[in-house]
């Protein structure tokens, strides 16, 4: 029998998992590509044939996902795979409408299937959409188990933008490591915050070869999502986190959703910034799909390191990249800041904007009246200049870093700057506490 052409629809981290783990050993399929979505700049390369395996000798192409009625016609596929996150139902039926129009079957493979198992115990901390708060989560969730003296290491959700045979298996201890594996503003956005507190962090290509790397030195494994998607390790306790600021997206994005029917506690975060009615509706929600999840909420806390440098001043809010591109988010912490502290304005970073960081723009509030927050889009050098060379000139009088890293320490900035962290606090019980005590107990 010939075998069934496939082309996996991704965004360079899930498809190439999905790949590794479903097909690269399956001689029923012959994948003819990855397509690129949702990430600048990750189209037009290939999956490398030292990671492709030995049905693949000369790798395999990514091709943009605006091209995907040709590719499906001039390859003669015949089944796609979608493989990346955070969507709304509406797009996985337009982009299967798309898929089935071109003559091709769409499928998604079952979450547990591409589940790796461990020697070691799992915790994996997920969400329903990209910004509800995973981060501070999980470096919560790890304090408490490294309270408990267990060792604990982080693997990252993938974020291959660079040399894909380089990234393989990445180790991060330390913040030279970042720079030795010349990380993205979005890589130390999720690293960083993980290394300052000791805690060794895995990421890269082959989650197979990074779980048993990790596994030797590691009493549990602490899984730390990326978007919505499912974990790619099989857990034995898993955490998701649900944003009262988007009620009912609970229900409606892909593959979020399946976050939420498997998971054994629902953290609602936010909830000191979100109404009471957004909240009940995020738990009515949770609790009609999935009614055995123990519920948590907490709060969001907000610190500012200098707050006078914000009160009377025009400011320009930076915000964490994925969060309020394809997450969705208007607002984060930055805003609440600069509302809390008395900004006199908040800048509109628009006519400012530089390079690439025009094109963010253009593609994600091109129907927006009123933009008043920048983006910290950092996927490569080029990108990073562009960002710079936005914040600087703009004409605010102090700059409001609201990412997970300090931007000042990547980027030059010729103005002041109010650093904004937050992290999580539970409000009453159950608390995560409560939740990973039996963990720890078995």
């Amino acid at each position: 029998m010939s075998r069934i052409k496939t082309l996996l629809l991704g965004a360079a981290g899930r498809d190439f998992h999905n790949f590794n783990v479903v097909f690269r050993e399956d001689d029923r399929y012959e994948v003819v590509g990855f397509t690129a979505a949702q990430i600048p700049d990750i189209d037009d390369r290939k999956y490398p044939p030292e990671l492709a395996g030995k049905l693949y000798p000369e790798g395999i192409p990514i091709m943009p996902e605006d091209e995907l009625e040709e590719i499906v016609g001039d390859f003669g596929v015949e089944l796609c795979v979608l493989s990346y996150s955070d969507l709304s139902d509406h797009y996985v039926m337009t982009l299967g409408a798309r898929v089935n129009s071109a003559g091709a079957d769409v499928s998604m493979l079952g979450a547990v299937r591409t589940m790796l198992e461990s020697s070691r115990p799992v915790v994996a901390v997920c969400a329903v959409r990209t910004g509800s708060g995973k981060s501070q989560t999980t470096r919560r969730a790890v304090g408490i188990l490294q309270e408990a003296g267990r060792k604990v290491v982080v693997v990252r959700h993938p974020m291959p933008y660079g040399d894909l045979r380089v990234q393989r298996v990445q180790r991060f201890e330390t913040i030279d490591d970042l720079e030795r594996h010349d990380c993205t503003i979005e890589e130390m956005e999720e690293y960083e915050p993980h290394i300052n507190r000791g805690t060794v962090v895995y990421a890269g290509v082959d989650y197979e070869e990074i779980l048993r790397q990790a596994e030797k030195e590691a009493d549990v494994i602490l899984w730390d999502g990326g978007n919505n998607d499912t974990p790619f390790y099989l857990p034995d306790l898993h955490l998701t986190v649900a944003d009262p600021h988007r009620p009912g997206h609970e229900l409606s994005y892909y593959p979020g959703q399946i976050n939420v029917r498997l998971s054994d506690a629902v953290i609602i975060n936010k909830v000191d910034s979100a109404y009471p009615e957004e909240v009940a509706e995020v738990r009515d929600n949770v609790r009609a799909i999935n009614p055995s999840a123990k519920i948590i909420e907490a709060a969001s806390a907000v610190s500012v390191d200098d707050p006078a440098s914000i009160t009377g001043k025009r400011v320009l809010v930076v915000e964490d990249g994925p969060t309020l591109t394809h997450g969705g988010m208007d607002y984060g912490a930055g805003i609440v800041a600069a509302q809390r502290y008395g900004a006199a304005e908040t800048v509109d970073p628009r006519p400012f904007a530089r390079g690439s960081i025009v094109d963010t723009f253009e593609l994600y509030y091109s129907d927006h009246k009123v933009v008043s927050i920048l983006p910290a889009m950092g996927y490569g050098d080029d990108q990073m200049r562009d960002l710079q060379a936005t914040i600087n000139s703009s004409d605010a009088d102090t700059v409001v870093v609201a990412t997970p890293i300090d931007l000042a320490r990547v980027i030059e900035i010729d103005k002041p700057c109010a650093r904004v962290t937050y992290e999580l606090q539970e409000i009453g019980r159950p608390n995560l506490v409560d939740v990973l005590q039996p963990f720890l107990e078995s």
